[in-house]
């Protein structure tokens, strides 16, 4: 059942309570202004798709903030303003009618309306009833529009899983890999999933962190409840609070409506904090606090909401290190690396590459067209002699890339752009390997000027970090210059932002 038809049946049910000529279920827009959103009774079609400002109707206002239903009198009709219909329908002036606000979990939902042409008022027993029913009504809707978030939520996830460069190295391919290092993390993921215990997923940028979250929930009791995915390093700090937690009307500039965080998105499911290492540390005693008791304050309300999530984190940073720096809060660590699972790069797990170029082409094939797809040996060799710092995500990359280049289904070590990196088994130097006594040169042969060189530099730079600036391992950082000094630079030398 949709919301417009819950609402509709609803509208049905209540006329057993209190007969009336017109009902109809006010919802507020973003302008905060009271839309019929459903209507039942011979006068609805006169009155779809009214609105109401609640600035001309300062006794509905009331009624929504007191939460409290009411029946008008004719002395209401002569000198007040709680006719929502007034002017729109020909209803004398001591018709019976009544407004019962539709709230739930701390939001105000919207108004239900009842009118008869009738002139007299509804009694007090039966006001009283159908207030008890609109908070039914208030619940009923209030989980209608939470399943239609959790919906397009989910829509997004999914979309965001077919695109993602990680997606084939699934939970299948963990227990599939005849890596031992991989083996040991999936028979450990195995152990820690039906339990609710938080999880701390360490690893490199691209090694399969959010893959692997979404192994530990579907191997869970909670498979079949909400997965949420939130990259702290993605969204602003200014609107992470928001995003985290939800927020109420009127909690900030720009706040026209009650919003779902997402913690109350995933309540009964999980919820993964993707790159934990860059949660303002303004946010980390909030989060704690989730952590601890289960509850979530909405920014601008003063009330908890109660949640079960299971919490998941993720993170390439050294988050031992960014404790003894002060960026990440000592007891917050602890509340969340209860069970740490840390995945290999690819660079110690070259023996999988069989498995995980099988497994991508195949994933791919729904973005390219290009079923049946596969390498070579010799183009495994050339794979294999590469140091991958991009891990599973490059990986992923280069085999889009190749398949896009090749007109057959083999891939050979020709259709591979990798460059001649070898292949590492220690940290790797990005450092371009330019002889002391080379000059670096423009396209047309001249020696490049100073503003050229640090331009290309810049883009190198950004390239490596897919276009972040911020934060540890960002391009400022690398550069070794503050985050606004970089971004005046490039502005001044006309360096575009990578993706």
């Amino acid at each position: 059942m949709d919301t417009d038809d819950l609402l509709r049946r609803g509208l049905d049910w209540v006329a057993r309570i209190a007969p009336y000529d017109l009902a109809a279920v006010f919802t507020l827009d973003e302008d905060s202004r009271l839309v019929v959103r459903a209507a039942r009774g011979h006068l609805a079609s006169q009155v779809r798709g009214h609105r109401i400002d609640l600035a001309n109707f300062p006794t509905l206002r009331e009624a929504l903030e007191t939460r409290r239903a009411r029946a008008f009198t004719e002395d209401d009709h002569r000198h007040g303003d709680g006719d929502p219909f007034d002017g729109v329908l020909d209803l004398s002036p001591g018709h019976a009618c009544m407004v019962v606000p539709l709230h739930a979990a701390g939001r105000s939902l919207g108004l239900l309306t009842l009118d008869r042409a009738h002139c007299e008022s509804y009694p007090q027993a039966v006001v009283d009833q159908v207030e008890t029913y609109g908070q039914i009504l208030g619940l009923a809707l209030d989980n209608s529009e939470r399943r239609v978030a959790l919906e397009h939520l989910r829509a997004e996830e999914l979309e965001r899983a077919r695109e993602s460069d990680e997606v084939a190295a699934g939970y299948g391919v963990l227990e599939r890999s005849v890596s031992p290092a991989v083996r040991a993390v999936a028979a450990r993921a195995r152990q820690v999933a039906p339990t609710d215990t938080p999880v701390l997923i360490l690893g490199e940028t691209g090694t399969g962190k959010e893959r692997l979250a979404r192994a530990l929930h579907l191997w869970s009791a909670r498979a079949d409840r909400p997965f949420v995915a939130v990259n702290c390093a993605a969204i602003p700090a200014s609107l992470l609070e928001s995003e985290l937690f939800g927020h109420t009307r009127g909690a900030f500039t720009g706040a026209t409506r009650d919003r779902l965080g997402r913690f109350q998105l995933a309540s009964g499911g999980t919820l993964l904090l993707d790159e934990i290492g860059e949660l303002p540390i303004e946010l980390q005693a909030k989060l704690l606090r989730v952590v601890q008791e289960g509850v979530v304050e909405p920014v601008g309300s003063d009330k908890s909401v109660k949640v079960d999530v299971r919490l998941l984190a993720a993170t390439h940073v050294d988050l031992e290190k960014a404790i003894a720096t002060g960026r990440l809060r000592e007891d917050l660590y602890y509340r969340l690396a209860v069970f740490p699972l840390r995945l290999p790069p690819l660079r110690q797990r070259l023996e999988d590459l069989p498995l995980l170029c099988a497994a991508m082409l195949a994933e791919q094939s729904q973005r390219t067209g290009r079923r049946g797809m596969r390498v070579s040996d010799a183009g495994l060799a050339r794979l294999r002699a590469h140091a991958w710092p991009g891990n599973l995500r490059e990986l992923s990359n280069a085999l889009e890339r190749a398949t896009i280049v090749t007109s057959g289904e083999i891939l050979g070590p020709e259709a591979f752009e990798l460059g001649d990196m070898p292949a590492e088994t220690g940290p790797i130097d990005h450092a371009p390997k330019t002889s002391p006594s080379e000059a670096p040169l423009h396209h047309d042969g001249r020696i490049a000027t100073l503003e050229e060189v640090s331009a290309l530099q810049i883009q190198r730079v950004l390239t490596h970090t897919r276009g972040r600036i911020y934060g540890p391992g960002g391009a400022a950082e690398l550069l070794g210059v503050p985050p606004s000094t970089l971004q005046s630079r490039m502005k001044k030398l006309g360096v575009a932002r990578t993706a």
